[in-house]
């Protein structure tokens, strides 16, 4: 168990100081408390995953490739570093914010991993990440957009998955070792330091995606610590003299809004969103529903959304319906609608569901804008909504590119086809 007491004095001190700092002592970089955030997900991008772009780790020809970490492990580092670089060269452009922007979005939320900062220890990560994320910072100002960058993976995985870099059978182990929530406290307070006079365009810093809070206490008490710490790595970068106007976004680690009552709420912190992440497909009983079902689901949502008493943002959510896309699972891993993915009871069959476009049928289509539109609709009753993802290679119904090509997705995000859906 990670000793949890290191920081305790220190923030103490801190909570006391940030107790008497006056709300209106801020000048936050986007008025979270008065606009919505609009925005989307660059996925794939800094942090493979291969159900984006699996032609990159099919093109391995070697099936132990499932994450990041093996992509740089079990293939020549040359031939790893040049297909690297062509990914990180063309996947996002500055056309992509250009595109962005034109769709009325206001934010882009940025994935990037530890290693684009620290590796160590053996570990086979290729670096070379943060050249890209100086550049998403500069196209991001030139259209006006607001970028959050989001620690994605830490030192021995968060949660398991490959989204964190490294996806490991036997789940995450960066709760369980000091030197792990040291490294990442290290990784935060080098973010907070570079975009603490920068918050016109970077505005907010996700401390952590997802981390399993499904693992209870043992996970949960290091993560409700490493919330505390980051907060002080990032509201107070300047030491203790005085604080940035840089926002905290939190993982609610999949706990309910209700969990959070009361956690790092006014006054005494300022500052602070919670990010929860909504979707359907992930369960064998959610990816069964039927499409009202699906609309009636995250209408149902508003409550939960509102019970933490936090700014409240949904920083990850789809209108996919379904687990069809391939790699989704992971890779090698199948899906839960059609019954492939291990212990799950067959739905129906993913043709149609994923893909391309051009295989959808117009039903389906029509029930991505609805599903579009309830989502949307719900989220922005609090602080707002950042979509997964921008671009996917073959799989149209998680793209929001996609969907503004497609026609489910409007070109001004405020259009309603549908506007009465969750009445």
């Amino acid at each position: 168990m990670v000793s949890l007491t290191t920081s305790s004095l220190l923030f103490t001190t801190l909570f006391i100081l940030s107790a008497v700092q006056p709300a209106f002592a801020y000048t936050w970089g986007f008025p979270y408390g008065s606009q919505k955030i609009r925005g989307v997900n660059l996925g794939g991008w800094l942090v493979l995953e291969p159900w984006i772009t699996p032609t990159l780790f099919d093109a391995t020809g070697d099936s132990r490739i499932v994450d990041e970490y093996t992509f740089c492990q079990y293939q020549d580092r040359t031939k790893a570093a040049a297909a690297l670089k062509l990914h990180w060269d063309t996947w996002i452009t500055e056309q992509d914010f250009k595109d962005i922007a034109a769709a009325g979005l206001n934010h882009v939320r940025l994935p990037i991993g530890y290693w684009a900062w620290d590796v160590s220890g053996g570990e086979p990560y290729i670096q070379g990440q943060l050249a890209y994320l100086n550049k998403a910072v500069t196209w991001a100002q030139k259209y006006n957009l607001k970028v959050i960058v989001d620690l994605h993976g830490v030192p021995g995985s968060q949660n398991g998955f490959d989204n964190s870099g490294q996806r490991l059978s036997n789940g995450p182990t960066w709760h369980q070792k000091q030197s792990n929530i040291d490294r990442s406290n290290a990784v935060i307070k080098r973010i907070a330091d570079q975009f603490k006079d920068m918050t016109g365009i970077v505005p907010a810093i996700g401390a952590l995606n997802e981390p399993a809070g499904w693992y209870g206490s043992q996970m949960m008490n290091v993560v409700r610590q490493f919330w505390h710490d980051s907060y002080g790595n990032i509201r107070w970068p300047y030491g203790s003299s005085r604080t940035s106007n840089t926002v905290l976004i939190i993982s609610d680690a999949f706990q309910p809004g209700s969990y959070w009552s009361g956690f790092m709420s006014y006054p005494g912190w300022e500052g602070v969103i919670l990010d929860t992440h909504i979707y359907q497909v992930f369960d064998n009983a959610l990816v069964a529903w039927s499409e009202d079902q699906h609309i009636k689901g995250i209408c149902g949502r508003t409550g939960d959304l509102a019970s933490s008493g936090l700014w409240t943002m949904v920083g990850e959510w789809s209108p996919a319906r379904t687990d069809c896309a391939k790699y989704l699972n992971g890779r090698g891993v199948g899906a839960r609608y059609d019954g492939t993915y291990p212990g799950s009871t067959r739905v129906g069959s993913c043709t149609g569901f994923t893909g391309k476009a051009s295989t959808f049928s117009a039903g389906y289509k029509t029930f991505l804008r609805k599903f579009w539109e309830a989502q949307t609709i719900t989220y922005e009753k609090e602080r707002g909504w950042v979509q997964w993802t921008w671009k996917a290679e073959q799989a149209d119904e998680w793209s929001y590119q996609a969907g503004l090509k497609n026609g489910w997705i409007p070109q001004n995000p405020t259009n309603r086809q549908y506007p009465n859906i969750c009445n």
